[in-house]
């Protein structure tokens, strides 16, 4: 699973993406210093698993992750190829979630591509841009479509109708993903999944602000945000673990990561044993076979029943025997819901 970092040029997109990842990067003040993409993994913090490897003396523990993409600075005309246009939008489509910084703080040092503090504005030049190339496909889609509902195509009638939809949203001057769909059904999915819009995937909006206890103004409270002094998350980052602990300074990346995680609707269950504890992602609502899956393709087929317990039971108990023998772990079927903490044992047959 990508996230990619978005913004305008000079916003801190690089600053926080060599902060997230202990990666360095081309951080100069200059637009369009991001010209490739740069791509960094990162460890899902999980307070959960560090526990329960500790309880099963795991020589090796296994963390969840999620893969940042630091994209290129967008300006006003990308949708037409202005500034790294094409290249941004060519890269963000190859994404699963966006994080979208913005400039909340002033430094007359640091320019701004528009020389002006607006975050609002801002915002709204990045989501204008995606919008309007979203537009653009939304609107060739729809004349293919129409071209196959003539001929009474019931699956291609379904599909034009959820297209008109979400285009009529976006002309409205909202995000494809705040269309009202009825994503149960099955033309609706098809139809989203083969127009792969932008502004279809889900947005985290990461404040960069001088204070992060300062409050927002407006419409930026309301959507969905992480508040972060960027540049003293570059410095906290380069601080010892004694260092930070003496000062008493906490970093707000691994919140960050975290959200970033949620907004991919990714859920996480456990494994834990003397040779590693590990987390697997998988996503909400997954029955036990497809959980089982993310270990070894073969368990969704060869899936016989799984053994659950939540990890926190498992903890009070100090080991999946002695919580069996208090019967606290529960042998479940193939229409199982797995839940975000589980911690699961698979029974496999040939």
């Amino acid at each position: 699973m990508k996230i990619g970092i978005v913004g305008l040029p000079n916003v801190g997109k690089s600053t926080l993406f060599k902060a997230l990842t202990k990666k360095q990067v081309d951080i100069n003040n200059y637009p369009f210093c991001t010209i490739e993409p740069n791509v960094g993994i990162v460890e899902v913090p999980d307070e959960r698993l560090e526990k329960l490897a500790e309880m099963s003396k795991s020589q090796k523990v296994v963390h969840a992750v999620v893969e940042f993409v630091d994209i290129a600075g967008l300006v006003k005309g990308a949708s037409e190829g202005e500034g790294l246009g094409n290249k941004f939008l060519a890269n963000i489509r190859e994404v699963d979630a966006i994080v979208q910084v913005v400039r909340a703080f002033e430094n007359p040092k640091i320019t701004h591509v528009y020389d002006k503090i607006d975050p609002l504005g801002d915002i709204e030049v990045i989501n204008s841009e995606l919008m309007l190339a979203d537009l653009e496909t939304a609107g060739r889609r729809i004349e293919k479509l129409e071209k196959e509902a003539r001929g009474n195509d019931k699956e291609a009638i379904k599909k034009l109708e959820a297209v008109k939809k979400i285009k009529e949203n976006l002309e409205a001057g909202k995000l494809a993903n705040e269309t009202e769909l009825d994503m149960k059904e099955e033309n609706t999915q098809k139809a989203v999944k083969e127009l792969s819009l932008l502004t279809m995937k889900p947005f985290l909006y990461v404040y960069n602000v001088s204070d992060p206890d300062n409050k927002l103004e407006g419409d930026l409270e309301f959507r969905p945000h992480i508040k972060l002094d960027i540049k003293i998350e570059e410095e906290i980052d380069e601080m010892s673990l004694e260092e930070r602990k003496e000062l008493g300074i906490d970093s707000g990346l691994d919140n960050l990561i975290v959200e970033s995680y949620k907004i991919l609707d990714l859920i996480t269950f456990l494994t834990t044993g003397e040779d590693e504890s590990r987390a697997w992602t998988i996503k909400r609502d997954s029955t036990a076979p497809e959980a089982g899956s993310a270990i070894h393709n073969d368990f969704k087929n060869a899936f016989v029943c799984a053994e659950v317990i939540r990890w926190d039971e498992l903890l009070k108990y100090g080991s999946m025997h002695k919580a069996k023998e208090a019967g606290k772990v529960k042998t479940v079927g193939k229409e199982y819901i797995v839940q975000d903490g589980d911690v699961i044992e698979f029974k496999a047959g040939k």
